[in-house]
């Protein structure tokens, strides 16, 4: 396992271990690259094994296929986590995502479903199953990719919207659970921003909806999330709310 470092800003990274759920593309890849230009070792947690792959190579980080939906997706990466590192990555950002639109009347189960899994379930079981570790050290960091679909109501996103006011209230609740342990905690809250979560939808064909040009970059939300895990250790970002400028 690398050795801690220590200092502050962006020197502050170098040799950190670093968990990025949902990093095979999008925020979760920007993220990921971000970290280990920095100098942390990084994690690549997703799905898929084989844009995984791609992702790890890229980026030079270890490609761990997981779903992190699910308990035993959760159980079985803890598990192996433990074992290459010896303890609890320093950071876990959590950028694993779904997302689809649809009015209420209309919408799926099945889709309901799976963005309450990704979106608010997996965050909990992360938490579940690193905390105690960072607990019992006295150090960590837990990052949520959030949404400012969390926090202001749009039409089809009823979803969508459940799953990231849930997230907001499940990390409020770990803030307050955190005080005086030493482990920290920041939601980073994005407005739109260009990913391939849009693909299915198409934005541009929709005049309700902001078009990808006028999106933000994954790299922008990326930076954000840099910022916040780059503060010294008496310091803590609550929350980021990261939206396009004009």
């Amino acid at each position: 396992m690398p050795e801690p470092a220590q200092g502050n800003g962006m020197e502050g990274l170098k040799g950190k271990t670093a968990l990025v759920t949902g990093a095979s593309s999008g925020i979760g890849l920007a993220v990921a690259r971000e970290l280990a230009a920095a100098g942390a070792w990084v994690g690549l947690v997703a799905r898929s094994p084989e844009p995984l792959a791609r992702a790890a190579a890229e980026v030079g980080g270890h490609a761990m296929p997981a779903d992190v939906g699910t308990h035993e997706g959760v159980h079985t990466l803890a598990t192996y986590v433990a074992e290459l590192l010896g303890d609890a990555p320093d950071l876990i950002v959590g950028a694993a995502g779904a997302f689809s639109l649809a009015r209420l009347d209309r919408a799926d189960p099945a889709d309901f479903d799976r963005m309450l899994a990704a979106n608010l379930r997996g965050p909990f079981l992360m938490i579940r199953a690193f905390l105690p570790p960072m607990l019992r050290r006295g150090t960590g960091h837990f990052i949520h990719l959030g949404s400012v679909a969390g926090r202001v109501a749009f039409p089809e996103n009823g979803g969508y919207s459940a799953s990231k006011f849930g997230l907001r209230g499940l990390h409020e609740v770990l803030l307050a659970e955190l005080r005086g342990t030493g482990v920290r905690a920041t939601l980073v809250e994005p407005a739109a921003t260009d990913t391939p979560l849009w693909n299915p939808v198409n934005p541009d064909e929709r005049a309700d909806l902001p078009s990808r040009a006028s999106m933000m970059r994954p790299e922008d939300v990326a930076r954000a999330v840099v910022f916040a895990v780059s503060q010294p250790p008496g310091v803590q970002i609550p929350s980021i709310a990261v939206e396009a400028a004009g």
